[in-house]
This record gives structure tokens, C-alpha cells and sequence, in this order.
């Protein structure tokens, strides 16, 4: 009899480890993917940022003559670089 007390006790305590361990695991698991989540979410941020802003240097320039000239006696000298971005 007290060899099956014995046993209930120590199946109980295992059963109550065990239980206590998968939630340890479940939280950890949480708190990893919360993680993970955070930092995809900041580098989605700065891409889009860098693309918003990439963009946007992209639209000014684009079709922009930007050059330099100069008058000599009788002639033009005229350098000019066209960007097309």
C-alpha cells in the first residue's frame, strides 16, 4: 500500500513538472516570436523609409539638366550631363 502511495505521489509530481515545463517552454516561445516580430517590423520601417526617401531624391532629379557654360571671344563651350534616373 505504501508502495502505491509512493507511486501516485511521484507520477503526481512528475505530471505537475512536466505541465509546469511545457508552459515555461510556451512563454519562452512567446516571448521569442514577440521578439522577432519587433525586429522584422523595424527593418520593414527602415526600408520603407529608405525607399520613401530613395524615391523621392529619384522624382527630383529625374529629367534634371545640370551642366556649366562659357562664353569664349566667339564661340560656346557648353558642357551638359542629362540625368535620367
Amino acid at each position: 500500500m505504501q508502495a502505491k502511495m509512493l507511486e501516485q505521489r511521484r507520477r503526481l509530481a512528475l505530471r505537475l513538472y512536466t505541465c509546469q515545463e511545457w508552459a515555461v517552454v510556451k512563454v519562452q516561445a512567446q516571448v521569442r516570436m514577440w521578439q522577432a516580430r519587433r525586429r522584422f517590423l523595424q527593418a520593414r520601417q527602415a526600408a520603407c523609409i529608405i525607399q520613401s526617401h530613395w524615391r523621392w531624391h529619384a522624382s527630383q532629379t529625374r529629367g534634371l539638366i545640370r551642366g556649366r557654360y562659357e562664353v569664349r571671344a566667339s564661340r560656346l563651350e557648353l558642357d551638359i550631363e542629362i540625368l535620367m534616373t
